[in-house]
């Protein structure tokens, strides 16, 4: 019996130990260094814009920091691009001189914790989705942009649908490989990682989102694309890459049947993860276009 209970005790501060551990590891992000203003010159280079550096301060105390891009010829809208997770706004750079060419005012955000942003963890939305808020207020300022767009990958998708609770001025968003919720997408890392029982999965998840929100307050368990889109009527086009080994498909799959009557799916034959516009560069742009202008 004696043997028995170390053996349980040993089991129990192992797995806090591991999941604490894990948790820690998820809410920080390391070495993403602030991109160059070099960089920024480059890309209004290619879309024929002006650019300045802008920021603003989270209702957290971080200070956020960004991009903003003015085309030559405005057609009265904005885009809000969120980057992924270990990215920085060079992340959405692919996205920026197409958007430009269209007339489209571009804001190009480092995520908190991301690049040349503060702000001690991150939370995969649940503060992000504010810090969106205070993106969108800064852009709504801008000159000449009356409609509000945005485009987010992987987790800058996610972030982008959870701010849906909050933020209601978009006419439309496109999230390319969003993941539907972070409490799923967290059972898929530790499967893709070789913890293959969903016995052992579950009490890891558990123990680590009560970690979360005992030692920093957040709720993870509230990081829910999926719960959003059930609060929202704004139109949202989903990318998927139909090849994507790190978000599966089946979260956009997700995400389109909990939101099917205000949104599409595309899912992109052998693209995988957020490498749609790199598989069909053409396409992609023409679709984004074609999106935010029907919902003008």
């Amino acid at each position: 019996m004696r043997r028995a209970v170390r053996l349980a005790i040993v089991v129990v501060v192992a797995f806090c130990a591991a999941s604490v551990l894990l948790t820690e590891n998820a809410l920080h992000v390391w070495n993403t260094a602030p991109p160059a203003d070099a960089e920024a010159g480059a890309i209004a280079m290619q879309g024929a814009a002006s650019w300045k550096p802008v920021s603003v301060e989270s209702n957290h105390g971080a200070m956020l920091k960004a991009w903003m891009f003015t085309p030559r010829q405005s057609n009265g809208a904005g885009v809000i691009l969120m980057h992924g997770i270990a990215d920085t706004r060079l992340g959405m750079s692919g996205h920026a001189p197409f958007l430009l060419r269209a007339g489209y005012t571009v804001l190009m955000p480092d995520s908190r914790g991301h690049g040349g942003s503060t702000g001690r963890i991150i939370t995969y939305g649940v503060r992000e989705s504010h810090d969106v808020q205070r993106w969108a207020d800064l852009l709504s300022r801008a000159p000449n942009v009356v409609r509000l767009y945005g485009i987010g990958q992987s987790m800058g998708a996610a972030i982008l649908l959870e701010s849906l609770c909050c933020e209601s001025r978009f006419r439309a968003l496109v999230a390319d490989c969003s993941f539907a919720t972070f409490e799923e997408i967290a059972n898929d890392r530790l499967s893709q990682h070789g913890i293959r029982s969903g016995a052992l999965r579950w009490p890891l998840i558990e123990l680590g989102f009560t970690y979360a929100r005992l030692r920093y307050g957040v709720d993870l368990w509230s990081a829910s694309p999926a719960a959003a889109l059930q609060r929202s009527h704004t139109p949202v086009l989903l990318i998927h890459g139909a090849a994507d080994d790190n978000i599966p498909l089946r979260h956009s799959r997700e995400l389109y049947a909990t939101y099917h009557t205000n949104s599409q799916l595309w899912e992109v034959p052998g693209a995988g993860h957020v490498a749609s516009m790199s598989s069909q560069p053409a396409l992609y742009c023409q679709r984004v276009l074609a999106w935010f202008d029907t919902h003008r």
